[in-house]
């Protein structure tokens, strides 16, 4: 298990919570969370492929420029997901949120 926190630069978001998938063979769950900084977005993941750190960071930190994520804190629950799956959990959060507002 590799777990790590990136804290990234992004637009403020309506701070609202949400849940987006689930938990299983190839696929995550992404909670979220208001956080502190309205303009950092913190995340926090807990993987089981260990050795892709770059990997997620450049799919995470892509979700983040795309999407408001300012002052949220997404805890990701990886149970080995494909950075396409990934990307698209992130997206249908972080749109969830976007539309709420």
């Amino acid at each position: 298990m590799e777990t790590f926190t990136l804290d990234l630069p992004s637009t403020p978001a309506n701070g609202a919570r949400a849940l987006c998938g689930v938990v299983s063979s190839g696929n995550l769950e992404i909670l979220v969370d208001t956080g502190h900084a309205p303009d950092r977005c913190r995340i926090d993941v807990s993987t089981s492929a260990q050795g892709f750190r770059d990997t997620w960071e450049a799919v995470l930190a892509d979700a983040v420029a795309r999407h408001p994520a300012g002052g949220l804190v997404l805890s990701i629950n990886d149970a080995g997901a494909t950075p396409a799956v990934v990307s698209l959990r992130l997206d249908q959060v972080l749109e969830s949120l976007e539309q709420a507002s």
